[in-house]
């Protein structure tokens, strides 16, 4: 019998993913509304055999969830469902572990692919992401959150959720001038102008 776990914030995206992955044979299909309830979920029951995972989810980036889930569910295959399309959210999913990336503006169709796609023990990209990516470490394509280094999407993310430096400084446990300096790099590196630029350019991007 095939399982999954689908975690994801959204009851909407619970209900579309968890009818497609029964029509596809899974059952049971689990829920998650958070990485922690996730953890928890595998910490008390039988690992499934795929993982749809949200990028944004409460408290935590659905990146950082990878390897964690990895470590509870070694042998599930993981597959990222995002509404963040662009080429370096793809590239650090892959990076990170995980053996999909799928936005959720794709079809229906493109789901199953997707999912049988990772059945077979394959690597799934859209054939556009997979351009873009080819594109990207060739070097003829700048994508400014893949240069992002991890303190950096980590300061601009809270910067997304309206904290000032020091907040951001308190929460990361760094000190201001480091907060400080960080949002100056990442002024410089996404072409943006002052805070409210930078709480913008997170809101649109959805870090």
């Amino acid at each position: 019998m095939k399982s999954a776990l689908v975690i994801d914030d959204h009851p909407i995206t619970h209900l579309g993913a968890s009818r497609l992955l029964r029509e596809m044979g899974y059952d049971p299909v689990g829920q998650a509304m958070s990485g922690e309830d996730a953890l928890t979920q595998l910490a008390n029951g039988p690992a499934p055999g795929l993982i749809v995972l949200d990028i944004s989810l409460p408290g935590t980036s659905g990146l950082d969830l990878v390897e964690p889930l990895r470590e509870a569910a070694p042998g599930a295959q993981i597959l990222i469902f995002s509404m963040n399309d662009q080429t370096g959210f793809a590239a650090r999913a892959l990076q990170a572990g995980a053996q999909g990336f799928l936005s959720k503006n794709a079809p229906p169709a493109d789901f199953r692919e997707a999912v049988r796609s990772l059945e077979a023990g394959e690597f799934y990209l859209s054939a556009k992401q997979a351009v873009a990516l080819a594109t990207l470490r060739a070097g003829a394509s700048a994508d400014p959150l893949g240069s992002l280094s991890d303190r950096e999407r980590q300061v601009l993310t809270l910067i997304g959720r309206g904290l000032s430096l020091q907040a951001i400084a308190d929460e990361l446990d760094v000190s201001y001038k480091t907060a400080a300096n960080t949002s100056s790099s990442l002024k410089k590196k996404l072409g943006v102008d002052g805070i409210n630029g930078l709480m913008k350019f997170a809101l649109e991007s959805g870090v």
